[in-house]
């Protein structure tokens, strides 16, 4: 009876609901003859226009992470140098990014791209795209092409400041770094990127374990051998006394710095995001990368653990970044298992060689050569272990070129720049430090004294 009741009353009212709104609507529905009839939706943006969306927000969101290896970078060194001079390695970084910009606008961006045409570089001149206002033609905004692709170049002088560090005078390395930037990175870069003769004979790199990492080791390389060690750091008799950085909280914050923005390096080398399965791709090089690192971290723990007795935090980090480096060259194609061991084997490199440089009185206040050059050249060579469209010939004649000319130049470069300003600080200022003798800023006052009021 209640059910009944509480029916015949809803009945009632939907009823008169219905007596009261049906006037109006038929009101709205039947307009008067002649009157206009309501606009028709905005469009949809075309399948070509979403695309182009994407692919430019790709390169922005990737230049953008890229960008932020610059704030690791300088983190990473800050803590691995000595106190004294921390805040001469963080300005080294914030000039070599602004340099590094300059420098691929004014010349670096034609030399790489612009009617290389399967040669040795492209053209020079100052690159620049269309006004305010105006649709790009293309896949994607030009001037984000530009942006992700010069905050590559950044990286790879990066890789210089920190080898050097501690000794080096500040306006030889700039110098240093206009020439790397300018003409040395567009130029082998155009080899591969730019569609040069390395790419026209199938050589295959990524994002650039060769192109970018091996790059900037071979440059630090012939910087250290020029330049010589830190005074102090090898006895006479062979002994090789560790100079303790000033952080590790600092470089540890450095490396996670540069380990997110590994994932713009990396995903956003896949240069297209409009589509399901361009999308699809940049989440596997996102997880291939991670993997990578982290096969690099346990590799360094469990290596050190075993030789030394102990696990070495600076090894662990450099293990980190020796696994990016390593996967950098091809972060598609492996499965979850192979990418974990291409970063292990970085890692096991990185453990390798530290010591070995020491062997060879190669003073690497970082780690940069292994990490960045060793594993690069690793990371090239194992592209076809999983992309079978590529071949270990190809890519040990990529390796060679890469690595004379780089090392070449670069050797030509720091014997004229010793030869005719000088490139090592003196005796008295490597002993007092760059922050007061360089550049008169010390990074921690208060612990030195300068800083403390009588």
């Amino acid at each position: 009876m209640t059910f009944k009741r509480y029916s015949g009353a809803g009945a009632g009212a939907l009823a008169l609901s219905l007596v009261l709104v049906l006037p109006a609507l038929a009101q709205t529905a039947a307009p008067a003859a002649g009157a206009e009839t309501p606009a028709a939706a905005a469009d949809f943006a075309s399948a070509k226009d979403t695309a182009f969306i994407f692919n430019s927000l790709l390169f922005l969101m990737g230049g953008f992470l890229v960008m932020w290896m610059a704030a690791g970078f300088a983190m990473l060194e800050a803590g691995l140098v000595r106190t004294k001079n921390v805040s001469m390695q963080c300005l080294k970084n914030v000039a070599l990014y602004a340099i590094a910009g300059i420098m691929y606008l004014l010349v670096g961006y034609n030399l790489m791209y612009t009617n290389v045409d399967g040669g040795f570089f492209g053209s020079f001149g100052v690159y620049g795209w269309p006004a305010a206002g105006t649709a790009n033609e293309g896949d994607y905004a030009v001037a984000s092409d530009w942006f992700f692709q010069m905050v590559f170049v950044a990286t790879a002088a990066s890789i210089v400041s920190g080898t050097l560090a501690e000794r080096i005078k500040l306006w030889p390395f700039l110098l240093f770094t206009v020439i790397l930037t300018g003409f040395m990175y567009p130029i082998t870069g155009s080899w591969k990127w730019g569609k040069g003769w390395l790419d026209v004979m199938g050589f295959s790199d990524f994002a650039g374990s060769t192109l970018v990492h091996s790059v900037g080791g071979w440059a630090a390389l012939a910087g250290a051998l020029v330049l010589g060690a830190r005074r102090g750091k090898y006895g006479p008799d062979g002994a090789v006394h560790p100079l303790p950085g000033s952080s590790m909280p600092l470089a540890t914050l450095g490396t996670f710095i540069l380990w997110l923005g590994w994932f713009g390096f990396n995903g956003a080398s896949q240069l297209a995001m409009g589509t399901n399965a361009d999308v699809s791709d940049i989440a596997r090089i996102f997880a291939n990368t991670n993997l990578a690192a982290c096969g690099g971290v346990v590799a360094a723990i469990l290596l050190t653990q075993a030789i030394y007795k102990k696990v070495d935090i600076t090894m662990a980090l450099n293990g980190a970044l020796a696994g990016l480096v390593s996967i950098t060259a091809e972060p598609l194609t492996p499965a979850p298992v192979a990418a974990i061991i291409i970063g292990a084997i970085g890692g096991i490199i990185v453990v390798l060689a530290v010591p070995m440089l020491d062997k060879l009185k190669i003073d690497d206040v970082v780690g940069a050569i292994p990490v960045h050059l060793l594993a690069g050249i690793w990371g090239t060579l194992a592209v076809p272990l999983t992309n079978d469209e590529t071949s270990f010939g190809t890519q040990i004649i990529g390796i060679l070129a890469y690595g004379v000319f780089t090392f070449g130049i670069s050797l030509v470069v720091w014997f004229v720049l010793k030869a005719t300003m000088g490139i090592r600080v003196s005796a008295e200022e490597e002993a007092l430090g760059l922050d007061k003798a360089e550049i008169g800023v010390e990074a921690y006052p208060e612990f030195s004294g300068s800083g403390m009021r009588s």
